[in-house]
């Protein structure tokens, strides 16, 4: 076991800091230095991140630049872009970055080069999302394909949703994206009346071609199906994307239309493979390579910028500046940008799934708070409904503003109000408003002295609430991708100071075992011995009614 964290010379150079870190108004620091903005910003890839309404100076950033040094993020970083087995309670490479490396890279692993077997696959995607986008991929009564069904669980249904409907402006006019992965009947049923057998295309996502709640959809739409054309007829409207040949032809699917990836993608990390059909359906081959050239721009700024202009090493470092020395329990993510309304729960995944863990590498526990909880909403609507919290509750809750500056509409005058109500929150975070303000601004009201004195406490805000503010110019497929990338980078380097495994998911396992044995004893024989006494009571109710 090595040394724990909180004992490093770097830890406890931060946790003497925070003594002072922790006096500081931010107000006051931005009164102080007028290019605190200039200082504490940086841009790469078509993103540019204020971090300067982060309660740091220089000398904060400092000893977190050195934090991450002496934990070795730039040569695990390196390891992980190599091909190295990072991964090891599972002893596999994390490779997700070579996915979208352009043609003619090489990387071997295993003696075979995984750049040239990604483009292998992409090309095939290429073929046949230009076949369906034109028309000459026909359903079995001779029309066109209108409506795609992506049926996954996890990464295979949290990326694709988020990512079309982010792009919804470059979507073909004639395909509609539909998503579905709850096991709740409930979900497929909803979809079903509004679809077309003979117009409608399923793409069943599940590398092993045998997860419950995937293949359990994928049955029923099947059956749905097959009430309108014999089995034969299932080709025209089925394609894979998994590694189990066998199962996906006994499904009825051609061997050609099952699109393969690589058991070094990560779920949560999956979209920028085969996974990502459904977007590359939707917004056309093209857009999809910008998608990824967009993540591999940011892949590249991480790789070569230094800590202190990098921006995802930024964003992780005052992550975890909030987290472990402020005790900052979540943060808010916030787009004001519609299309982003799925960004917060793609990143719950991507955030929680990666760094929620309590031992390290070597099994130690972890001596410190890890993954702080992910949630949020678009920005407007948050505003009027959970921002209360934000500016007056008893928890500092950190939050990350995200912002196109030019929309892709023509409306006008939303964009401006949008902007200022982006902004407005973040300053207001910041300033927060004392009693003299508060004061002040009833008194020029007219309001009583007793009436003032009495209302202060409940207008006062108290701010000094940390944020960052995400801008890019358009939500593109290239920025879009560079802002996934920035927050995958942003999670390899806080596991990387945390001592922890991002890469695995050991507890989304425990659950599946259990549900299996519970799923026979409600159709079959209880077996009350191997479960307490309310897990017992809750299949006898279920038992009684199903």
């Amino acid at each position: 076991m090595g040394t724990s964290l909180t004992d490093t010379s770097d830890w406890q150079a931060l946790q003497q800091h925070l003594d002072n870190a922790k006096t500081w108004q931010m107000r006051d620091l931005f009164a102080r230095d007028p290019v605190r903005f200039d200082k504490f910003s940086a841009e790469a890839a078509g993103l540019f991140l204020d971090y300067s309404k982060n309660i740091v100076d220089e000398k904060t950033l400092s000893l977190l630049f050195a934090l991450a040094r002496d934990a070795q993020v730039e040569a695990k970083r390196d390891a992980m872009f190599a091909g190295k087995e990072i991964n090891r309670t599972e002893h596999r490479a994390v490779l997700h970055t070579a996915l979208r490396r352009p043609r003619g890279d090489k990387l071997l692993l295993d003696g075979k080069n995984v750049v040239a077997d990604v483009h292998a696959v992409l090309d095939r995607i290429a073929d046949f999302t230009d076949r369906v986008r034109s028309g000459a991929w026909r359903g079995f009564d001779n029309r066109e394909i209108t409506d795609i069904v992506n049926i996954g669980i996890g990464g295979s249904y949290l990326g694709p949703k988020m990512t079309c409907q982010a792009l919804r402006p470059f979507a073909h006019p004639r395909l509609k994206s539909h998503f579905v992965s709850n096991v709740d009947g409930h979900d497929l049923d909803a979809l079903l009346p509004q679809i077309d057998p003979a117009t409608t295309l399923f793409i069943i996502s599940s590398k092993t071609f045998s997860t419950s709640e995937t293949m359990t959809n994928a049955q029923s739409a099947r059956a749905w199906f097959l009430k309108s054309a014999p089995e034969a007829e299932l080709p025209k409207h089925f394609v894979a994307v998994s590694t189990q040949l066998d199962l996906v032809t006994a499904f009825g699917i051609a061997p050609e239309n099952m699109f393969p990836f690589w058991d070094w993608v990560g779920g949560r990390y999956s979209v920028w493979s085969a996974i990502g059909l459904s977007l590359a359906l939707s917004i056309g081959i093209d857009n999809f390579k910008a998608f990824l050239a967009g993540a591999h721009a940011m892949d590249t700024h991480f790789q070569t910028a230094p800590l202190e202009k990098n921006l995802p090493a930024i964003m992780a470092l005052t992550g975890i500046w909030n987290r472990n020395f402020f005790g900052s329990t979540s943060i808010s993510i916030a787009p004001y940008h519609q299309d982003l309304a799925a960004f917060p729960g793609y990143l719950q995944q991507l955030e929680m799934e990666s760094n929620g863990k309590r031992v390290q590498m070597d099994g130690a526990p972890v001596a410190v708070a890890t993954c702080p909880v992910i949630w949020g909403d678009t920005g407007t609507n948050g505003q009027h409904a959970y921002f209360q919290m934000l500016h007056q509750g008893t928890d500092i809750t950190p939050v990350d503003f995200i912002a196109a500056l030019k929309p892709l509409h023509h409306l006008e005058n939303h964009q401006v109000r949008l902007l200022a109500n982006c902004f407005a929150q973040s300053e207001a975070f910041m300033r927060g408003k004392n009693a003299d303000e508060v004061r002040a601004d009833m008194t020029a009201q007219g309001l009583p002295e007793d009436e003032i004195a009495r209302l202060i406490p409940h207008r006062t805000f108290p701010g000094n609430r940390p944020s960052n503010t995400i801008l890019m110019d358009e939500l593109t497929p290239s920025t879009l991708g560079a802002l996934i990338a920035l927050y995958e980078h942003k999670v390899f380097v806080q596991g990387a100071i945390w001592g922890i495994n991002s890469f695995d998911q050991w507890g989304v396992e425990l659950g599946k075992v259990l549900a299996k044995n519970i799923e026979t004893e409600l159709t079959g024989q209880p077996q009350a011995a191997q479960h307490d006494s309310s897990t017992n009571g809750l299949i006898a109710r279920a038992r009684a009614v199903l």
